[in-house]
């Protein structure tokens, strides 16, 4: 698919409340769900390997991008259609060596990172700007506020989702600030009903023209 288009993107662990991820992906992706990234920090690659293949194997039959979070490596074993990259993963050229033409995404935390990643000779086809505010999924990270979105939106050439405790309480000023895609983990794993989340937060996404 094309990321131009792209406005929802989903990063969970294999498993989101009492049902598999996979089992989940064909609502989620009729709820409005465009990427899904799947995110296992504790897991050792064999372990990522065995959880990520019936989710790759859904979001092929949705026609949903799957990334694998951080491991271009088993994104490659994987046959994903992507990786996404932290500050502290591999740099992006590693990570495009070994992907190839695959999707490489990055997270950006400052102005200077977004420059960085920007910068055309990176090969990166999108970025996550954020996190807006603190969240537990970046445990000691403090948020950027909303000021990084109003940079982001001024100067990145490719696609690029605002992260950080994305929600419908929150997502409306991200939008004001510039932001036309989100990247969501909490306020759809763990909302009590993750495909009404997903879907509302589609809803508000979709208020605006990308």
């Amino acid at each position: 698919m094309n990321l131009v288009t792209a406005r929802l993107y989903l990063v969970a662990r294999s498993s989101i409340g009492r049902r598999s991820l996979a089992e989940l992906v064909p609502e989620l992706a009729a709820a409005g769900v465009d990427i899904v990234q799947l995110r296992e920090k504790e897991m050792e690659a064999g372990d990522i390997l065995r959880a990520g293949a019936p989710v790759r194997d859904a979001c092929g039959e949705a026609g949903v991008p799957f990334i694998v979070n951080d491991r271009p490596d088993v994104a490659l074993a994987l046959e994903a259609d992507g990786v996404h990259l932290g500050q502290n993963d591999l740099p992006v050229e590693i990570g495009r060596r070994i992907v190839g033409e695959a999707i490489v995404g990055v997270s950006t935390h400052s102005e200077s990172e977004i420059d960085s990643a920007s910068d055309s000779s990176q090969r990166i086809d999108y970025v996550a700007v954020g996190p807006v505010q603190s969240t537990p999924t970046k445990p000691g990270r403090p948020g950027t506020g909303l000021d990084l979105v109003r940079y982001a939106a001024r100067v990145v050439p490719v696609p690029w989702f605002v992260t950080g405790n994305m929600n419908p309480a929150t997502l409306p000023d991200a939008m004001e600030a510039g932001a036309r895609r989100a990247v969501v983990v909490r306020g759809i794993a763990e909302a009590p009903d993750p495909v009404s989340a997903a879907a509302e937060i589609r809803a508000i996404l979709d208020e605006v023209s990308l």
